[in-house]
């Protein structure tokens, strides 16, 4: 590596390659490891900080919701053995019943019925219909934040289906084999979950500072950050002195 010369004639150091200066910083992953595990402490404290944050946040600020639901059978025909026939158009039928049960006619009667105070569209926004594959049954889930109403809503749902449906589809009425109960737990929100999340994203983020501070601190600390910037390893290095604390003394002459 050679000495650059300025105009005047006078050597100025070693040369020093402007495009390793441009060059992409390199980032050790071990490095990167070793400086979290020393921030162990604060990232777990963090962690614990957020999910319980969280936590109470969920369970002061969040209405729990319940959900019930009423299972319907669907039949394509009165006869007793069940043929392929039978199933197929059972099966085709299952999308007709998915849309017509969440139609503005049935649902008006519900709402009327049940004397709710919402409308239609409201109400369309807590049902759910679902249908496990490979089946002839539908799931007519309702979820709102009173466990007795969301059963009352998702049995009258399937009592408007079972007379409505039949006179629209000139099809047979489909079955209703289990009505909604009662549920005895919230389906939402997941306490655990939402705190789970919580402490995650609190951590990540500390952990995230830690990265970009140390990515972008061009400080040299060590002789290798030398030698990786400029490609040269320094002959020495001057450790830092102290202060000597308090008031210099002198020895009192006799």
């Amino acid at each position: 590596m050679g000495k650059e010369v300025n105009t005047t004639g006078e050597l100025v150091g070693p040369s020093v390659d402007n495009n390793k200066r441009n060059d992409v910083v390199e980032i050790d992953l071990s490095e990167i490891f070793y400086l979290l595990w020393t921030h162990i402490v604060q990232i777990l404290g963090l962690f614990a900080a957020g999910a319980v944050v969280v936590f109470l946040l969920t369970f002061f600020l969040v209405t729990p919701k319940y959900t019930a639901t009423s299972r319907m059978y669907i039949t394509s025909g009165s006869k007793s053995v069940v043929d392929l026939s039978s199933l197929q158009v059972s099966s085709q039928l299952k999308s007709d019943y998915q849309e017509l049960i969440t139609s503005n006619s049935i649902l008006q009667d519900v709402i009327d019925d049940l004397s709710l105070d919402e409308d239609v569209d409201s109400l369309k926004k807590q049902i759910e219909i679902s249908n496990p594959s490979d089946t002839r049954i539908l799931n007519l889930s309702v979820t709102t934040t009173n466990a007795q109403l969301s059963a009352d809503i998702a049995n009258e749902l399937a009592k408007q289906a079972k007379t409505y449906l039949p006179k629209v589809m000139k099809t047979d009425e489909p079955n209703v084999f289990e009505e909604a109960q009662v549920p005895d737990h919230k389906s939402s929100p997941s306490y655990q979950k939402n705190a789970l999340i919580g402490g995650l994203l609190t951590a990540l983020l500390y952990c995230a500072v830690i990265i970009i501070r140390y990515v972008t601190n061009d400080t040299f600390v060590t002789p290798d950050d030398i030698n990786k910037v400029f490609g040269v390893q320094p002959l020495a290095t001057i450790p830092e002195g102290r202060k000597m604390g308090g008031k210099k003394h002198r020895k009192k002459e006799d």
